[in-house]
């Protein structure tokens, strides 16, 4: 993916940290792990295609984000921290 920013929507802006205290920041950090793990959601991908991100901060949180592609720009969804199976999954890549 050639992208060159992200596009925060101002109605939903804090809605991620509102409800799992991960902030904009930390969505931002996940993108550059040189491990990260991306999958299609095909479950969602019904209006516009979603992906899944699964991919550590720069402080190690791991994190599952939902984000889509608007033009060149990340629109994140929802972002939150995994749950046991999405950790294996981040780690069977090792």
């Amino acid at each position: 993916m050639d992208l060159d920013s992200f596009d925060w929507d101002k109605a939903n802006q804090d809605k991620n940290y509102v409800k799992h205290r991960v902030t904009n920041t930390e969505c931002e950090e996940v993108f550059i792990d040189s491990h990260k793990v991306i999958l299609v959601d095909e479950l969602h991908s019904q209006k516009e295609p979603r992906f899944i991100l699964l991919g550590k901060t720069k402080k190690s949180r791991l994190l599952f984000i939902v984000f889509t592609v608007r033009g060149k720009k990340i629109r994140v969804i929802s972002a939150r921290d995994t749950d046991k199976k999405e950790r294996r999954l981040y780690d069977q890549d090792d």
